[in-house]
């Protein structure tokens, strides 16, 4: 079988995240495509949780981290099934580490032919015009993007 057209969707669960989904699952009903859905637990948040629970000898980082792996696994799979997705097949990735970078990575081991995601994300406040993320990969993006603007909210 030839290689399916694949299309990765970046996601961080933020409001902005519904559009970036529904937009894919659009092109990968146009395109006849597969999709992969990706979302990053971003590591200094993490530290941060990590530093501040130390002292506590009930919590368990390993624990936690497990659960926000599912959680946000769940999360994907709720925002994928909510858009109607039909006969589209999807996989769902959750990494950890600096979000561009994560997604980086994970275009580079999935091979997608395309990336979907949104300008704004969780930090409204760091980039009025592109959100960070968005911007520095679109920087060092090796495969096409579409980038769905804050707010946008309706398809063709």
């Amino acid at each position: 079988m030839a290689n399916q057209f694949k299309i990765m969707s970046a996601v961080d669960l933020s409001r902005y995240s519904e559009a970036t989904v529904l937009y894919s699952q659009m092109l990968a009903k146009e395109l006849n495509a597969e999709m992969v859905m990706v979302s990053v637990i971003n590591q200094p948040e993490l530290d941060i949780v990590q530093r501040a629970m130390a002292g506590y000898g009930s919590f368990s980082f390993p624990d936690y981290l497990s659960e926000q792996r599912q959680e946000r696994e769940s999360r994907m799979q709720e925002l994928f099934e909510s858009g109607s997705p039909g006969t589209i097949r999807c996989q769902y990735l959750v990494q950890q580490g600096v979000p561009y970078q994560e997604i980086l990575k994970a275009i580079e081991k999935e091979k997608p032919n395309m990336l979907v995601l949104s300008t704004k994300g969780r930090s409204n406040i760091a980039d009025v015009v592109m959100g960070s993320t968005a911007r520095k990969i679109f920087r060092r993006s090796p495969i096409p993007m579409v980038i769905i603007p804050a707010g946008y909210d309706v398809l063709p």
